[in-house]
């Protein structure tokens, strides 16, 4: 008698063949999981909600007859930006170098090959959340800025021309700044390096332009994200010797910035050994 043996797949054993949905779910599991993440996002609000408040309360108590020259009630309540830009670039750098660095790449590349796939079910679920706390430090650094700045301080509401377009698009730019630097991180791999190059772009590049000639300075400084950033924060930024983008303009090219690293970034996911 031929005995005939019958090899059943042991139950939970990855298949190889995750959808989309599968992968959010697996990203959303490690994204709230991790402890260092919730911690980003929760000082990316406290403090940058904290350091709006300081400048607010500061100028308000300190307002005189010539204060409301060249004031901006909009951009000094969403100075806290600059602080939160920072954390979740640092942010979006971990999120992709992390399982590089401890090696669980492998596995959830062995678990799901099709990479570029991964690499979206990390976009979507850093944007969704990123988005969320990006609108919450944007419109309650607004909110409880122009509170402070009460009578004789000039001070803005939502209806004020241009208040809740640069409140609501300062948030989105620090959701595309953090694909940026998730972007950069998709490319160096190595958590140090990219943190490093991020914030180099962010801040060390602007002060090597202002050290070049005023002709380059003027004619491409306005292509640095930092001085997209001060465009779509403050309604008031027009210097006539700089040139610079219209605040969505400024962040169509930042979300280009972003297309191309993850383009490169995918690219080498795809080629390189994990």
């Amino acid at each position: 008698m031929t005995s005939v043996t019958t090899t059943t797949k042991p139950e939970g054993l990855a298949s190889g063949h995750y959808g989309l949905t599968d992968l959010i779910r697996s990203e959303w599991t490690k994204l709230r999981s991790v402890r260092s993440t919730l911690w980003a996002y929760a000082v990316t609000v406290i403090i940058g909600i904290g350091v709006s408040i300081l400048a607010t309360a500061e100028t308000r108590a300190h307002w005189n007859a010539t204060s409301h020259i060249g004031f901006d009630p909009i951009s000094l309540s969403l100075v806290g930006v600059f602080f939160g830009q920072l954390v979740i670039g640092i942010l979006g750098v971990m999120i992709m170098s992390a399982e590089y660095s401890t090696g669980t790449i492998r596995a959830t590349f062995a678990a799901a090959p099709r990479r570029p796939l991964v690499l979206v079910a990390k976009v979507i679920v850093f944007v969704v959340a990123t988005t969320i706390i990006a609108e919450i430090l944007t419109f309650v650094s607004f909110l409880v800025g122009q509170a402070l700045l009460s009578a004789p301080a000039i001070h803005a509401t939502l209806s004020t021309p241009d208040a809740l377009r640069s409140v609501f698009e300062t948030g989105l730019y620090l959701v595309v700044i953090g694909l940026f630097a998730m972007g950069l991180a998709t490319i160096i791999r190595h958590t140090a390096v990219a943190i490093s190059t991020f914030v180099a772009i962010l801040l060390v590049l602007p002060a090597i332009f202002q050290a070049l000639p005023s002709s380059i300075y003027d004619n491409y400084a306005r292509f640095l994200p930092s001085r997209i950033g001060s465009t779509i924060i403050s309604r008031h930024f027009a210097n006539p010797f700089v040139k610079s983008f219209g605040p969505w303009t400024g962040l169509l090219v930042l979300c280009a910035y972003a297309a191309l690293v993850f383009i490169v970034g995918a690219i080498l996911q795809v080629r390189r050994d994990a």
